[in-house]
């Protein structure tokens, strides 16, 4: 009974979405009719700015440590893997939304976080390098996610955290199909934080 709570509110959590309320209270628009389509972080970049976009991130990202806290303090590693899998959906799939959400990135980097920090943090790098070669911050997700789940299975980590990131890896990439087809095709948005800042200080 109480793994199922604990899952039922890693859920719940996980369908909060900071990038929609945030949009709906400065613009009264839904964030998931404009730009991509996405309610997250890259979106909220291209409608209110870095700042914004910043904080959503950080939310985004606390869902996900606060689920993996929750099941790993009521049940352990293996509760506190399918916690954070949990929040993800929840993000991608919120039933608060219609079941439309965003793509999970930020919340899956705070599960990582809290099942592997260290890993987590070279993958960080990792995308971040990605980003400032090819300008895709879709080809930083769906590389980043996958390398840390080779890092855990490589150095023989717990199988619930394993099993986790194949979970994760799958998701990002499921998430991630249109993309795909974009970069295929040369039509992906690239993305500059020199041209959003400058963007910003001219509106002011």
């Amino acid at each position: 009974m109480v793994t199922i709570l604990i899952l039922l509110s890693s859920y719940g959590i996980g369908t909060i979405s900071p990038a929609y309320l945030l949009v709906r209270l400065m613009t009264g628009n839904d964030i998931r009719e404009y730009g991509s389509g996405n309610a997250g972080t890259t979106n909220v970049m291209r409608m209110l700015g870095v700042k914004s976009a910043v904080l959503v991130l950080f939310l985004d990202l606390l869902k996900g440590v606060i689920a993996v806290h929750l099941g790993r303090y009521f049940g352990g590693e293996g509760l506190a893997a399918m916690s954070g899998l949990a929040a993800v959906i929840g993000h991608n799939w919120p039933a608060t939304m219609k079941f439309k959400g965003g793509k999970g990135v930020a919340t899956t980097i705070g599960v990582g976080l809290m099942i592997n920090p260290f890993f987590a943090w070279v993958c960080i790098g990792f995308s971040v390098v990605i980003i400032a070669l090819t300008k895709y911050v879709s080809l930083a997700s769906m590389t980043a996610i996958p390398t840390w789940t080779i890092l855990l299975w490589v150095t023989g980590s717990d199988h619930e955290h394993i099993y986790l990131g194949v979970a994760l890896s799958l998701l990002v990439l499921y998430r991630h199909q249109t993309n795909i087809i974009r970069i295929l095709k040369g039509t992906e948005n690239r993305f500059s934080l020199k041209d959003k800042l400058n963007k910003e200080e001219r509106s002011k």
